[in-house]
């Protein structure tokens, strides 16, 4: 059976959640940093404040929390409709999926890579989410070469 939570025990937890400095935003920054790469944090002057940035390379890397993004959508969203609250959460986490593609869009538009990875990602294979930013970092320098 599930554990269940009483009204202060969730406020308390939600009280808790970050916004900025989450451990897998830290595992990943160490590990770049560790690289000798260089970035920016919350990054306020693009949409969305990306939680990684490397302006040198024009690369903005976000490190989304399964929950509050809604990784597998379809099975979380089922989930959500048999409990409590769920019509706010299925709102909110909906409403997080459709601003991520807007932000996403618009930093494309404006000439950046974007970059998202899943919290299980970043803790699970962090050295696979750093040959991913490489690989980026790579790309764009190809591309600089020829033109």
């Amino acid at each position: 059976m599930a554990d269940v939570l009483t009204k202060e025990q969730r406020h308390k937890n939600m009280k808790n959640i970050r916004a900025k400095d989450t451990k897998i935003e830290v595992i990943l920054r160490k590990a770049l940093w560790k690289r000798g790469y260089r970035y920016r944090k919350n990054y306020g002057k693009l949409p969305g404040s990306p939680d990684i940035v490397l302006t040198k390379y024009k690369i903005a890397i976000f490190c989304d929390g399964e929950f509050f993004h809604g990784k597998d959508w379809e099975v979380l969203r089922s989930k959500l409709e048999k409990s409590n609250n769920g019509a706010f959460w299925i709102s909110k986490i909906f409403r997080n999926r459709e601003r991520d593609d807007e932000i996403n869009k618009r930093l494309l538009f404006e000439g950046w890579t974007v970059i998202r990875f899943w919290g299980d990602e970043i803790k699970k294979h962090t050295d696979e989410c750093v040959k991913v930013i490489e690989e980026a970092i790579f790309d764009i320098e190809i591309g600089d070469e020829e033109t």
